[in-house]
């Protein structure tokens, strides 16, 4: 059973209460700056912090009059501070800026919850690139037997493409950690510039250099983007699984309890259900990174298209990409390593991927030119995959000796800068 406690936090995160309460969280941190500027009277300010509430379902029934959810918001607090305090509550603010500064709040909180989620899987991953380092197995280029690496090898890319995603989540991460409380056109007509300073270090953001009634949403696009990268990233190492998988393959597996079932017909079958989840869902995340581009794309100063869209794809995407993260650490914990099967696919055909080695050794130490010695190779390997037997039709040319065919197909020259590679990741 997958421990769903991140993932419920990251719901809870999302869900109207919290959302209210980030939004009175950004109200109170402003009252607070009118305080410290001396425009809210201290006794009135400890009021307000101390009697401030909202009901979400008296905002649901305001809304219902009024259509616009922060007027509702607004007036359910208002009734709960008294009329007297009220007056001091969104002095010279838009929506927007309470909207847009707790919306960073909210991403932030999830983002701290993906973080920790990366960082072990990122671990996992490491931990198994150093273990199966030496672990011979075949690289493949266009689905086809290339030539022999080894497993190792293979998780240390992925590892390194985690690395890589991490860096780009903190970098857009940080251009949304922003606030901004700039007033209806964000000329802060109606509010000093120090209530935003203020305010947003309160909170933990930093102020927008500039924003119009909203934050530019070509930073939430390139976290998006971000998203994308990781669940790409997951994509592409669960279909790795999956082909490694396959009956004629059988290199890895995913790991299969005792009473688990991979079908309802056949007993025989162990599926990579996980994996296949996984690519599924890094399209959904994907879509969601489209509706995110075209939010940049706003009237003037600023329209509300953007806010239906984002009210979906936000707390999907943060959600799914911490099941993801979560679902992919599993699936490596528990991935079950063929080491047998690997070797004997580098030795398919009689070792007809070792072709390289031949070639070179024909040219290098047998004096043949490159064209001459590749006709000979690759007629004998043409030979092999039809049926026949590689390392045997190269002993019937009798141009190798008996040791210096056996050099030819030693994996250990193939390996010979893995550990220069590794050392580049301790």
């Amino acid at each position: 059973m997958i421990d769903r406690y991140s993932r419920e936090e990251i719901k809870k995160i999302w869900d109207l209460e919290t959302k209210f309460n980030y939004y009175l969280k950004v109200e109170l941190a402003v009252c607070e700056a009118y305080a410290k500027l001396g425009v809210i009277p201290q006794e009135s300010l400890n009021q307000i912090k101390e009697k401030a509430s909202f009901s979400v379902e008296r905002i649901d029934e305001i809304e219902r009059e009024v259509k616009h959810d922060v007027i509702a918001f607004l007036t359910s607090v208002n009734e709960s501070v008294g009329k007297e305090n009220a007056k001091y509550i969104h002095m010279g603010l838009t929506s927007s800026d309470v909207i847009d500064t707790a919306f960073a709040l909210q991403i932030v909180d999830s983002s701290k919850i993906i973080m920790k989620e990366l960082d072990s899987l990122i671990q996992v991953v490491k931990e198994k690139a150093f273990k199966y380092k030496n672990t011979v197995c075949i690289g493949r280029s266009h689905g086809v037997h290339a030539e022999v690496m080894t497993f190792g090898f293979k998780l240390l890319n992925w590892f390194d493409g985690l690395e890589r995603a991490k860096e780009s989540f903190k970098s857009a991460l940080d251009e949304i950690f922003v606030g901004q409380i700039s007033g209806p056109v964000g000329t802060y007509s109606n509010v000093p510039t120090e209530i935003e300073k203020i305010t947003c270090e309160e909170l933990g953001l930093k102020p927008a250099k500039i924003s119009t009634q909203i934050i530019s949403r070509d930073r939430h696009a390139k976290f998006m983007s971000s998203l994308a990268i990781i669940a790409a990233l997951i994509e592409q190492f669960a279909t790795e699984i999956r082909h490694l998988q396959k009956t004629e393959v059988r290199e890895v597996e995913e790991g299969f309890g005792a009473n688990q079932k991979g079908s309802s017909a056949m007993p025989h079958k162990k599926n990579p259900v996980l994996c296949e989840n996984l690519c599924g869902l890094a399209r959904v995340v994907r879509s969601n990174m489209l509706a995110a581009f075209e939010n940049i794309n706003l009237w003037h100063e600023r329209d509300i298209s953007h806010s239906s869209a984002e009210r979906i794809i936000f707390p999907d995407s943060l959600t799914l990409i911490d099941f993801m993260l979560h679902r992919f650490k599993e699936v490596m914990e528990n991935l079950v390593i063929h080491e047998e099967n690997m070797l004997k696919n580098t030795k398919l055909y009689g070792g007809v991927v070792f072709s390289q080695k031949v070639l070179l050794k024909l040219v290098e130490e047998k004096g043949y030119s490159r064209e001459e010695a590749y006709r000979i190779v690759q007629k004998h390997a043409l030979e092999a995959l039809n049926g026949g037997n590689f390392r045997k039709g190269l002993k019937s040319e009798n141009i190798f000796t008996d040791k210096e065919l056996e050099e030819c197909f030693d994996t250990k020259d193939y390996l010979k800068n893995i550990d220069e590679v590794f050392a580049r990741f301790l």
